[in-house]
């Protein structure tokens, strides 16, 4: 859990001064690629512009912005629109998460020290307790907490008064919140995979950040396999920047792009190894599927979850797996890129192999 000022963040980055990375600077790295202020938003049109009147007329109003929940895949930029939120309102922001949070208590003593206009940040709040959920309904809208003292005979209810604050919640699985909870947020925006234009615009401001040459289609070329994603495009910008440094002459162009990531195992549609394999396996092992996740996590070794929120979402939305009744299965699309045959649907599938 962090506290940080909205008006401080950003300063201890060195913009335009490109230096070697250090193993322990990912993180640092990562927060100065975001943008600091509104207007630095590349993308997310609809959500950007719903802040932008919400944020004007909380400003104008001198009111605290209504509550806010942030719901789509990992890597699109909710945590960098709550930090957003609090640069645009010039207040702080307290950043925290589901899993956290186990007691009623822990969100207590978070709540009773936020400033007038202060951001609470709660990413994956789709996994709070309960209890704690519960304790945040009368915090969110009548801003304060109701609390019991003694026990037995001799228990009180004693109500603390709040000062007026924004919770922004982050989730990838807005359907595991509960309907109470999803009902008293005021703004509910949806954050959507990228276009490739828009990810191109993303690596050429990375790129101007950290100081790396890089052309048009070179970064054109890291957009096209980055899924959609800003979190995944600024990674593979990093790697291609090492690969360039060390195999070409520092700068960035369309080979040196290709070369870089076909290195890294990252093909011409973004999916890596494990992508490849999971539509493999559906393929080869289930007979293009139908499959059950919990069958297919299990052939490959992996968690079910890590499967649904990681890797099948862009998947889905490159049209190269579907999702039935009856399990998952492949696509035309997806044997074409494989260079797989598109198996016999109309026979027996799974039910062949142990014929």
């Amino acid at each position: 859990m962090t506290r940080e000022r909205a008006a401080g963040r950003g300063s201890e980055a060195r913009p335009g001064a490109a230096r070697p990375a250090q193993a322990g600077d990912d993180e640092q790295l990562i927060r100065s690629l975001r943008p600091k202020r509104l207007a630095e938003c590349i993308g997310q049109a609809r959500v950007t512009s719903a802040l932008e009147i919400g944020l004007q007329a909380a400003r104008e109003r001198g009111e605290a912005l209504d509550h806010v929940l942030l719901h789509g895949p990992p890597g699109l930029g909710k945590t960098t629109f709550a930090n957003v939120v609090a640069a645009e309102m010039q207040t702080g922001i307290v950043t925290t998460s589901g899993p956290a949070l186990e007691r009623g208590g822990d969100l207590m003593g978070i709540l009773t020290n936020l400033n007038k206009g202060d951001v609470l940040f709660i990413d994956e709040i789709h996994r709070l307790p309960r209890a704690v959920e519960e304790f945040l309904y009368p915090a969110m809208e009548d801003f304060c907490v109701n609390f019991v003292i003694e026990k037995g005979a001799h228990a009180r209810t004693l109500r603390y008064t709040l000062q007026p604050f924004t919770l922004v919640g982050a989730t990838t699985r807005a359907g595991l919140l509960s309907s109470p909870l999803r009902e008293r947020f005021g703004i509910t925006l949806h954050l959507d995979f990228y276009p490739v234009d828009e990810l191109t615009l993303v690596v050429r401001r990375s790129a101007s950040i950290l100081g790396v040459a890089i052309t048009e289609d070179g970064a054109a070329e890291i957009a096209r396999r980055a899924r959609g994603t800003p979190r995944i495009a600024n990674r593979l910008l990093r790697r291609v920047r090492d690969f360039a440094q060390v195999r070409a002459d520092g700068k960035i162009t369309l080979e040196v792009a290709r070369n870089a990531l076909e290195f890294e195992g990252v093909d011409a549609l973004g999916l890596d190894a494990q992508d490849r394999e999971l539509l493999r396996t559906i393929v080869q092992v289930y007979g293009g599927g139908p499959v059950g996740v919990e069958a297919l996590a299990a052939t490959l070794n992996e968690e079910a979850d890590s499967l649904v929120e990681m890797v099948e979402p862009f998947l889905l939305k490159a049209g190269l797996l579907t999702r039935t009744p009856s399990g998952r299965r492949v696509t035309a699309q997806a044997c074409d890129h494989l260079g797989l045959a598109l198996p016999d649907r109309t026979g027996r599938a799974q039910g062949s192999l142990f014929s």
